[in-house]
């Protein structure tokens, strides 16, 4: 009996080692071609891919038994070229080098690739957790929609092999949603409810990165700001030693502009910290908080902060704690002209030790220069984490601060990166763009803006060279471009001529003057205190409206934009490209200005595709606009109840 049962587990251990060995192919793909599948109907399927066999590969579809067949090259690769069918399925393919591999479960439909930034990144629920993201995962299950997800990758040349989370493409159900990008699935999603077919959606995203970083090298080379490092870069060709070098000299050029343009500083040597600050350029700050919440709105630089303290005669000669809450990023500080600290790091709380030989009854001068590289920034945490004393003998340092701008990165080059980082121009783009461009997509959803706003005077060439970049890049000179201009962010305002984000939104809006593209409105679902707004499920639907419209032709869709202006008896008239309406008693972000260029609110009257726009303080109007803040309030609808475009009429 033992011998048996030994003979028959043997058998068993033989038979799957065959099995193993019979199943095992030589043909390897990209990450694109696997099961479960979507390609792009009535198209062309690219069959790329590596055998370690001689000879040919035939590849046979089920919707064609004919097949096609390529030598096999010297290092591999074969490349076959199959026509696909109009939508259904499902199909397989078999690519049969002597030992066949069988793709299950393929359909052909319409495939989009999506990408960006964080909010276009944002999973259904993973960090993200949309609104009623446990509804939608209950409801999710869709086999007729296809995800495949994009490593987070970097490259310094342009690949050919796609690195992507799992084993490929998923059929979409909780399981494989749940981290995925809600925009995509939700674009997804009422393009199926319509259309009926098939959808794949591929979601190449990453949080924070720019769209330098999305664009490649060769076309960087003709987009001013980046024309130097995208030279560097080609010349370099990939070359990792050379690109450090180049790195390392960029960052001390960049330190050295820095120090020197901080009006803090004068010859290395700081200016405000010995003595009370009370200019008139010197302004006040409640703190602990992000200066972004106190009027320093999408503000990269340098602050100097100062606080003048009374110390009681007890204290002197003693050593003092001193605490100067949680920095963002970067702090120096100072008690009475001698530096007692620097902290490098985001959000560490920060004390230091004030030498008892500095500690004398009277008033004390506590200085504090805060650099931030992005994001928020300035002197966070909680009120008790600002102090100073000995033990519990100690004086609160929070309420107000006096503060006085250093430099701001708009007026410096823009920082030098490291080749190996995800923000290096073309660095995304070599390895999470290029490799799907073999692969054919109906076109393209894009939401990404935020890491370019402190720089949005740039963005209009450099988003309107992505395009062309990636139309370029896919063999496809009218391929569909839709994009997402930014919601609202920080604390909301109605008057801020000078706000990033809302040129941010004007250099997006330019990018329509491109063929085949069109923009899906957020402004009226952004959320003051939250960069990421959680309604992504209406996101996804008003890009799918311009995509049933600008490429399907099912419905209609357009943005409801200012086209023009004039001036009639003491009030500006704005015209519009389709009727508009105000949602509520009284339009809501509008300002008007006079010869004075001093915006004022505004008061409105909608007649069809007029507004008629005015203010009591505003005799000689010379300017409107809309919506022009950070998180500006607005209540102008067009068609559908979409909302109007921010605009101003001075550009």
């Amino acid at each position: 009996m033992k011998v048996s049962k030994f003979i028959y587990i043997s058998a068993l251990v033989v038979a799957a080692h065959a099995a193993t060995v019979g199943s095992f192919a030589a043909v390897t793909l990209p990450a694109y071609l696997s099961d479960n599948m979507v390609m792009q109907q009535r198209s062309t399927l690219l069959v790329q891919g590596h055998s370690t066999r001689t000879g040919q590969v035939t590849v046979t579809a089920s919707w064609n038994k004919r097949g096609a067949s390529a030598s096999i090259a010297p290092d591999g690769s074969f490349s076959v070229s199959l026509a696909t069918p109009k939508a259904g399925g499902p199909h397989t393919i078999t690519i049969d080098d002597g030992d066949p591999l069988v793709l299950h479960n393929v359909l052909s439909g319409e495939v989009w690739f999506c990408s960006g930034q964080s909010n276009m990144e944002m999973p259904v629920k993973g960090w993200g957790q949309v609104k009623d993201y446990e509804q939608e995962l209950a409801n999710a299950d869709h086999p007729q929609i296809r995800l495949l997800q994009s490593k987070h990758v970097t490259a310094l040349t342009p690949q050919s092999q796609p690195q992507v989370n799992g084993d490929g493409w998923a059929v979409c159900q909780a399981s494989t949603l749940e981290n995925f990008s809600s925009v995509a699935y939700f674009f997804a999603r009422h393009l199926q409810q319509v259309l009926k077919v098939p959808i794949g959606v591929i979601d190449s995203s990453w949080g924070g990165t720019p769209a330098e970083a999305w664009t490649s090298a060769q076309t960087l080379t003709q987009v001013i700001e980046h024309q130097h490092n995208a030279q560097a870069i080609l010349a370099a060709n990939g070359d990792r030693d050379a690109l450090n070098a180049k790195y390392a000299q960029d960052v001390i050029d960049w330190q050295a502009n820095y120090k020197n343009a901080d009006a803090g500083m004068s010859h290395g040597q700081p200016l405000w910290t010995d003595a009370e600050q009370t200019g008139p350029d010197w302004g006040t700050m409640a703190l602990p908080n992000a200066w972004e919440w106190c009027g320093l709105n999408d503000f990269d630089g340098i602050v100097w902060f100062q606080k003048v303290v009374d110390l009681p005669a007890r204290w002197t000669g003693k050593e003092l704690t001193l605490r100067v809450g949680k920095v963002d990023d970067i702090d120096v500080t100072w008690f009475n002209g001698e530096q007692v600290g620097t902290t490098d790091g985001y959000w560490i709380e920060r004390e230091y030790k004030v030498p008892a030989n500095l500690v004398k009854e009277g008033k004390a001068v506590i200085t504090v220069q805060v650099k931030d590289g992005s994001g928020l920034g300035g002197i966070c945490g909680d009120p008790g984490m600002l102090s100073i004393g000995i033990d519990g003998d100690v004086i609160s340092l929070a309420g107000d601060w006096r503060w006085h701008k250093g430099v701001s990165h708009e007026d410096l080059p823009y920082r030098a990166i490291a080749p190996d980082h995800q923000n290096y121009p073309a660095n995304l783009y070599n390895a999470m763009v290029h490799p799907f461009t073999h692969f054919a997509v109906a076109g393209v959803i894009w939401y990404q803006g935020e890491e370019n706003a402190s720089r949005w005077r740039g963005y209009t060439p450099l988003l309107q060279a992505l395009i062309h970049d990636w139309r370029q890049a896919w063999h496809n000179s009218q391929m569909p471009f839709y994009l997402v201009q930014l919601a609202g962010w920080q604390e909301p305002a109605l008057v801020q001529p000078n706000s990033s984000w809302a040129y941010l939104r004007e250099a997006q809006a330019n990018a329509l003057a491109l063929e085949h593209t069109d923009m899906a409105l957020a402004i009226d679902i952004g959320e003051a205190y939250d960069i990421h707004p959680k309604n992504k499920q209406e996101v996804g639907r008003r890009l799918a409206l311009a995509a049933l419209s600008g490429t399907y032709g099912k419905g209609h869709y357009q943005v409801p934009q200012c086209t023009g202006h004039h001036v009639k008896d003491g009030k500006i008239v704005l015209t519009f490209n389709q009727p508009i309406h105000i949602d509520g008693t009284q339009a809501q972000g509008l300002v008007i200005a006079g010869p004075d260029l001093e915006f004022h609110p505004a008061q409105a009257i909608a007649q069809g595709n007029q507004l008629i726009v005015w203010s009591p303080q505003v005799t000689i109007p010379i300017a409107v606009r809309y919506a022009w803040a950070n998180c500006p309030p607005n209540n102008l609808r067009g068609l559908d109840n979409l909302p109007v475009a921010p605009f101003r009429t001075d550009r």
